[in-house]
Protein backbone atom coordinates (compact mmCIF):
# COMPACT_ATOMS: atom_id res chain seq x y z
CA UNK A 1 0.00 0.00 0.00
CA UNK A 2 1.05 3.55 -0.61
CA UNK A 3 -0.32 6.97 0.23
CA UNK A 4 -1.23 9.70 -2.25
CA UNK A 5 -1.62 13.18 -0.85
CA UNK A 6 -3.42 13.51 2.46
CA UNK A 7 -6.53 11.45 1.76
CA UNK A 8 -5.84 8.53 -0.59
CA UNK A 9 -4.64 4.99 0.13
CA UNK A 10 -3.68 2.89 -2.91
CA UNK A 11 -3.17 -0.85 -2.86
CA UNK A 12 -1.96 -2.86 -5.85
CA UNK A 13 -1.77 -6.63 -6.08
CA UNK A 14 -1.38 -9.17 -8.85
CA UNK A 15 -3.24 -12.47 -9.07
CA UNK A 16 -2.59 -15.57 -11.14
CA UNK A 17 -6.13 -15.57 -12.53
CA UNK A 18 -8.04 -13.77 -15.25
CA UNK A 19 -9.82 -10.48 -14.38
CA UNK A 20 -13.26 -12.11 -14.60
CA UNK A 21 -12.38 -14.48 -11.77
CA UNK A 22 -10.80 -11.83 -9.53
CA UNK A 23 -13.76 -9.49 -10.16
CA UNK A 24 -16.19 -12.29 -9.24
CA UNK A 25 -14.21 -12.93 -6.06
CA UNK A 26 -15.07 -9.34 -5.07
CA UNK A 27 -18.76 -9.45 -6.02
CA UNK A 28 -20.04 -12.96 -5.21
CA UNK A 29 -20.96 -13.01 -1.51
CA UNK A 30 -20.28 -16.74 -1.12
CA UNK A 31 -16.73 -16.24 -2.38
CA UNK A 32 -16.11 -12.96 -0.49
CA UNK A 33 -17.10 -14.62 2.78
CA UNK A 34 -14.47 -17.34 2.31
CA UNK A 35 -11.44 -15.09 1.83
CA UNK A 36 -12.23 -11.64 3.27
CA UNK A 37 -11.91 -12.61 6.92
CA UNK A 38 -8.97 -10.50 8.05
CA UNK A 39 -6.42 -11.74 10.59
CA UNK A 40 -6.36 -15.33 11.79
CA UNK A 41 -8.97 -15.94 14.46
CA UNK A 42 -11.54 -13.72 12.72
CA UNK A 43 -14.45 -14.77 10.53
CA UNK A 44 -16.99 -12.94 8.41
CA UNK A 45 -20.35 -13.74 9.98
CA UNK A 46 -22.50 -11.63 7.62
CA UNK A 47 -21.80 -11.03 3.95
CA UNK A 48 -24.40 -9.11 1.98
CA UNK A 49 -23.10 -7.92 -1.36
CA UNK A 50 -25.76 -6.80 -3.86
CA UNK A 51 -23.40 -6.08 -6.78
CA UNK A 52 -25.42 -3.58 -8.83
CA UNK A 53 -25.57 0.23 -8.88
CA UNK A 54 -27.34 1.23 -5.66
CA UNK A 55 -26.95 -2.28 -4.24
CA UNK A 56 -26.15 -2.52 -0.54
CA UNK A 57 -23.07 -3.96 1.12
CA UNK A 58 -22.95 -5.24 4.69
CA UNK A 59 -20.06 -7.22 6.14
CA UNK A 60 -19.73 -8.23 9.79
CA UNK A 61 -16.65 -9.79 11.36
CA UNK A 62 -16.17 -11.42 14.73
CA UNK A 63 -13.16 -12.95 16.43
CA UNK A 64 -12.94 -15.94 18.77
CA UNK A 65 -13.16 -13.60 21.79
CA UNK A 66 -16.51 -12.19 20.65
CA UNK A 67 -15.15 -8.83 19.50
CA UNK A 68 -16.42 -7.55 16.20
CA UNK A 69 -16.93 -4.74 13.76
CA UNK A 70 -18.84 -4.15 10.56
CA UNK A 71 -18.81 -2.33 7.25
CA UNK A 72 -21.81 -0.96 5.36
CA UNK A 73 -22.02 0.74 2.01
CA UNK A 74 -23.44 0.78 -1.46
CA UNK A 75 -22.23 0.19 -4.98
CA UNK A 76 -22.03 3.25 -7.21
CA UNK A 77 -20.72 1.81 -10.46
CA UNK A 78 -19.87 -1.64 -11.81
CA UNK A 79 -18.16 -2.36 -15.12
CA UNK A 80 -18.19 -6.15 -15.29
CA UNK A 81 -14.78 -7.73 -14.92
CA UNK A 82 -12.87 -4.43 -14.95
CA UNK A 83 -14.06 -1.86 -12.38
CA UNK A 84 -16.02 -1.49 -9.14
CA UNK A 85 -16.84 1.74 -7.32
CA UNK A 86 -18.50 1.71 -3.94
CA UNK A 87 -18.93 3.85 -0.84
CA UNK A 88 -18.17 2.23 2.51
CA UNK A 89 -18.15 3.14 6.16
CA UNK A 90 -16.71 1.14 9.03
CA UNK A 91 -18.50 0.67 12.36
CA UNK A 92 -15.74 0.19 14.96
CA UNK A 93 -18.19 0.78 16.92
CA UNK A 94 -18.19 4.49 15.98
CA UNK A 95 -19.01 5.02 12.33
CA UNK A 96 -16.23 6.37 10.13
CA UNK A 97 -16.92 8.96 7.43
CA UNK A 98 -17.69 7.65 3.96
CA UNK A 99 -14.78 6.18 2.03
CA UNK A 100 -15.08 6.07 -1.78
CA UNK A 101 -13.35 2.95 -3.09
CA UNK A 102 -12.51 2.33 -6.73
CA UNK A 103 -11.14 -1.11 -7.64
CA UNK A 104 -9.77 -1.75 -11.13
CA UNK A 105 -9.01 -5.22 -12.52
CA UNK A 106 -6.60 -5.23 -15.50
CA UNK A 107 -5.07 -8.08 -17.50
CA UNK A 108 -1.40 -8.30 -16.51
CA UNK A 109 1.22 -10.90 -17.51
CA UNK A 110 -1.33 -13.68 -17.93
CA UNK A 111 -3.18 -12.77 -14.74
CA UNK A 112 -4.73 -9.70 -13.17
CA UNK A 113 -3.37 -6.53 -11.64
CA UNK A 114 -5.87 -5.15 -9.14
CA UNK A 115 -5.57 -1.53 -8.02
CA UNK A 116 -7.74 -0.30 -5.16
CA UNK A 117 -7.97 3.44 -4.42
CA UNK A 118 -9.55 4.48 -1.15
CA UNK A 119 -10.52 8.16 -1.11
CA UNK A 120 -11.08 9.35 2.45
CA UNK A 121 -12.53 12.74 3.42
CA UNK A 122 -9.46 14.01 5.31
CA UNK A 123 -6.02 13.07 6.57
CA UNK A 124 -7.23 12.30 10.10
CA UNK A 125 -9.68 9.71 8.75
CA UNK A 126 -7.02 8.23 6.48
CA UNK A 127 -4.57 7.95 9.38
CA UNK A 128 -7.24 6.38 11.62
CA UNK A 129 -7.97 3.76 8.94
CA UNK A 130 -4.29 2.87 8.75
CA UNK A 131 -4.05 2.62 12.56
CA UNK A 132 -6.85 0.02 12.70
CA UNK A 133 -4.48 -2.56 11.23
CA UNK A 134 -6.32 -2.48 7.92
CA UNK A 135 -3.17 -3.15 5.89
CA UNK A 136 -2.27 -6.35 7.76
CA UNK A 137 -5.86 -7.59 7.65
CA UNK A 138 -6.09 -6.94 3.92
CA UNK A 139 -2.76 -8.67 3.30
CA UNK A 140 -3.88 -11.82 5.11
CA UNK A 141 -7.25 -11.79 3.34
CA UNK A 142 -5.66 -11.42 -0.09
CA UNK A 143 -3.27 -14.27 0.71
CA UNK A 144 -6.37 -16.38 1.39
CA UNK A 145 -7.81 -15.32 -1.97
CA UNK A 146 -4.56 -16.31 -3.68
CA UNK A 147 -4.77 -19.75 -2.05
CA UNK A 148 -8.40 -20.12 -3.20
CA UNK A 149 -7.33 -19.24 -6.73
CA UNK A 150 -4.35 -21.66 -6.67
CA UNK A 151 -6.57 -24.47 -5.38
CA UNK A 152 -9.07 -23.86 -8.19
CA UNK A 153 -11.75 -22.99 -5.64
CA UNK A 154 -13.17 -20.10 -7.68
CA UNK A 155 -13.49 -21.68 -11.10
Amino acid sequence: MRLEGDTVIVGTRTFDAEPELVYRAHTDPAIVQRWCTGPDGWRMTVCENDARPGGKIRYEWQNDDGHGFSLTGEFVELVPFSRLVHIERMHLPDTTPDNRVETVFEPFEGGTRMTMRMNLPDQATRDAMIQTGMEAGMEISYQRLEREIAAGGLA
